[in-house]
């Protein structure tokens, strides 16, 4: 049958054979080592690559006509993300509200967001405050005296909304970072899959950020890290859809020669201008709110704004310009600046309103009066307000405390040690007895119940071979997916190498852990095979992706106890202290 209809039901995918690629062997063989692979006729797929199909192989063993197959494919680009999400979401908010208790830094930060929504300023609670909070539900008197506290406001807001939302107690301190732990999850299923070209990559990269150890902790903790986590991750998506957007408009620039193709134009290149990039002021306000969240979002707004001017420079010369920095210097850089450094800062600023509004019963934020009192006098007061004065003091006050934290602590790590796990913090711990807690009546002895902040063991060994797989993909075959991932976790992780004499804890770590996990993606890419790779690699390489996946997921449930804090006997606690660190 001819028709239309029994064309599209037939399940033959088969095309024509491509051209037998007649380069000598040698070089074919260089390519492992850099040497370019032949470019497209048509400048346009080099700016923007088409997203990889799945193999019509795959389609025809399984009996699927070509309209289905063509409908899944086109579904799957938001059905797999949102199921590998609906998957993370279960995980994280069930039983979020357990253990009941105030666990690890949520002493600081649960308090500090209640009276942060309600007063715009954090204050000074009593030292029985969480057994009150506790016992109570949430219903206790925010006192009136300010408190000295060194980080920004903006994560101390997210955490009271959710406060406001489901009550002042561990469900509704923790909803917030649940949620946008879950919303990460998401965000990393597309944008693998926007760096990738490949929904089955970004599908992956997220799921192995959904069985991580560290993040689903973080996702339950009402901690700060996570939510920088978030804003890092949102700013990195935002970029990488400014860049596709503004290589299709220098595409859309280019006109097709009577073949209907097109080809690099060096005054196209390097005079079109991209023109509203609304993107690049999302990567702004999210960087802004990375910032006003933990100070550290200033090297990681450095380091991606580079990378910005980096790729805008890539694809003008893919294009044609033959001088593309001069190009973007006059073109793009003006603009890419105005778009987010300026838009990060004053959305910094306005993430202080409540400390700058004055307070209505006289008493405002800590140091909010410094400048009519301490701070009088000077020639050149008069230039600046009395709160721009008073919160510069303020914030100089918070830089010395955090350049010169060094009091240790039990659970601090040095960050050379971070991507092995070498010191994970524990957040909560108690030994209930046989019968008690949900430790078993034939325990025998007392169990462990521990809430650890661990990433899961093998996912993140494995993500120390994905780095130098990146990194050697960067450097020796100039793969601009593997400079992103590269720099995603340099900015987040090389900082702290200069306070390592600092305070510092291994759960910093979950701001790169994105990166990490798209590294550790793009190596079972590669481990899969290349498109045309024969059955047999193809067959070895997924068996091996498969396997290592499946221990990942594995090893995750293992450690599930002490994820979440489910009372277990001592011997099997024991049993998942790998190394003596770990205790």
């Amino acid at each position: 049958m001819t028709s239309t209809a029994s064309s599209m039901d037939s399940t033959d995918y088969r095309q024509d054979p491509a051209p037998h690629d007649r380069r000598p062997s040698w070089q074919q063989r260089l390519r492992r080592f850099g040497y370019p692979a032949k470019s497209s006729a048509d400048v346009r797929e080099r700016l923007l690559p088409p997203f990889a199909q799945p193999s019509p192989r795959l389609w025809q063993a399984l009996g699927v006509p070509y309209r289905w197959a063509d409908r899944i494919v086109r579904w799957s680009s938001w059905l797999g993300p949102l199921l590998v999400t609906l998957l993370a979401g279960v995980l994280r908010f069930w039983h979020l509200g357990s253990p009941r208790a105030v666990i690890f830094d949520e002493t600081y930060y649960a308090k500090d967001a209640w009276a942060i929504v309600h007063r715009g300023f954090e204050v000074n609670w009593d030292k029985n405050a969480n057994d009150a909070i506790l016992s109570s539900g949430g219903h206790v008197t925010i006192p009136g005296d300010a408190a000295y506290v060194v980080h920004p406001p903006v994560g101390k807001y997210v955490i009271g909304l959710g406060e406001l939302l489901f009550g002042f107690d561990p469900f509704g301190w923790r909803f917030m970072t649940a949620v946008l732990g879950t919303l990460s999850v998401l965000m990393l299923c597309r944008i693998g899959r926007r760096l990738f070209r490949s929904t089955f990559l970004g599908c992956l990269a997220g799921a192995l950020m959904a069985v991580d150890g560290l993040h689903f902790v973080m996702s339950r903790t009402a901690l700060l890290d996570g939510v920088l986590m978030f804003f890092v991750l949102a700013a990195f998506g935002c970029l990488v859809a400014d860049r596709d957007q503004a290589r299709a408009r220098l595409a859309a620039a280019l006109e097709p020669d009577a073949d209907g193709l097109c080809r690099p134009d060096a005054h196209v290149a390097e005079t079109t201008r991209i023109g509203w990039r609304p993107w690049r002021w999302g990567a702004g306000l999210m960087l802004g709110l990375a910032i006003g969240t933990k100070w550290n979002g200033l090297y990681i707004m450095v380091a991606f704004c580079l990378m910005a001017v980096l790729w805008d420079v890539g694809s003008r010369k893919v294009a044609g310009a033959r001088r593309p920095y001069l190009a973007v210097l006059k073109r793009d850089t003006g603009f890419a600046f105005l778009a987010t450094v300026p838009v990060a800062l004053v959305t910094y600023l306005v993430s202080w309103t409540g400390w700058i509004l004055p307070a209505t019963d006289g008493k405002g934020g800590y140091y909010r009066n410094w400048a009519a009192t301490d701070g009088r006098g000077g020639s050149w007061t008069w230039l600046f307000p009395d709160w721009w004065r008073s919160l510069w003091h303020y914030e100089h006050e918070v830089y010395e405390f955090h350049t010169h934290l060094t009091s240790p602590h039990t659970y601090q790590s040095n960050p050379w040690s971070w991507l092995v796990l070498g010191r994970p913090v524990s957040y909560f711990y108690e030994s209930p007895a046989p019968g008690a807690d949900g430790c078993p009546t034939d325990a025998g002895e007392k169990c462990a119940r521990e809430v650890l902040a661990i990433g899961t063991p093998l996912l993140w060994w494995a993500a120390c071979f994905a780095v130098l797989f990146v990194l050697w993909r960067w450097l020796f075959r100039r793969d601009w997916r593997a400079g992103a991932i590269v720099c995603g976790i340099a900015a987040g992780y090389l900082p702290w190498f200069m306070y390592q004499e600092r305070t510092i804890f291994l759960f910093y770590a979950v701001v790169f852990l994105p990166f990490l996990c798209l590294a550790v993606a793009m190596m079972i890419g590669a481990l899969v095979g290349p498109p045309g790779s024969s059955d047999t690699r193809r067959v070895a390489g997924a068996t091996g992706a498969g396997v290592l996946v499946l221990l990942i997921a594995w090893n995750f449930i293992y450690f599930w106890p002490l994820y979440t804090g489910q009372a277990i006997p001592i011997d099997d606690w024991r049993s998942r202290m790998w190394l003596d660190t770990w205790v």
